[in-house]
């Protein structure tokens, strides 16, 4: 299954280093199955990281295809790789974009760990950008009644190994 990604920018009163505090907005990234989700998600997520009032001022779907996060990362860069697969009728190679998003504290870095992402692919491809993004933070969809629902399947999986070796026997 796909996963959609929603950058949601947050308008809030942020206490700086200094104490003074500002209006600021800041992105976020989270995945969800709807526009009204990613609200109601970015809605939940925001109350639990701000006590300040805040507005949602802009929400639309994200062109990753995948997002790493990397440990001991502060920042989050946007890699353009180019998959390149030569067409077979015409005998031209074609480039086919994406864009990853990958944690990192800087360009080399992120281009390193781009390279490790990519390291398992079959294909040729290049690296023609890497730029900083404005995300501050990535809000990933965990849920409790997936890890249920995959713990009752092995329950299930293992009933039927155990009727079929009686049945065996």
């Amino acid at each position: 299954m796909s996963v959609t990604w929603y950058e949601c920018k947050v308008k809030y009163r942020k206490t700086h280093e200094t104490g003074e505090q500002k209006v600021t907005t800041d992105t976020y990234l989270l995945d969800a199955v709807s526009y009204t989700e990613a609200e109601a998600r970015i809605n939940e997520e925001m109350a639990a990281y701000t006590n300040e009032e805040f507005r949602i001022t802009n929400i639309k779907v994200a062109n990753f295809s995948e997002v790493h996060p990397f440990e001991n990362s502060d920042r989050w860069f946007k890699s353009k790789v180019s998959l390149v697969a030569l067409d077979e009728e015409s005998g031209k190679e074609r480039k086919t974009n994406m864009y990853l998003l990958v944690q990192a504290n800087d360009i080399k870095e992120a281009f390193e760990n781009t390279t490790q992402v990519m390291a398992d692919t079959m294909g040729d491809y290049s690296i023609p950008a890497i730029t900083e993004s404005p995300i501050l933070d990535v809000f990933p969809y965990f849920s409790d009644e997936v890890e249920e629902g995959e713990a009752a399947a092995a329950i299930v999986s293992e009933e039927t190994e155990v009727s079929e070796e009686a049945e065996v026997a």
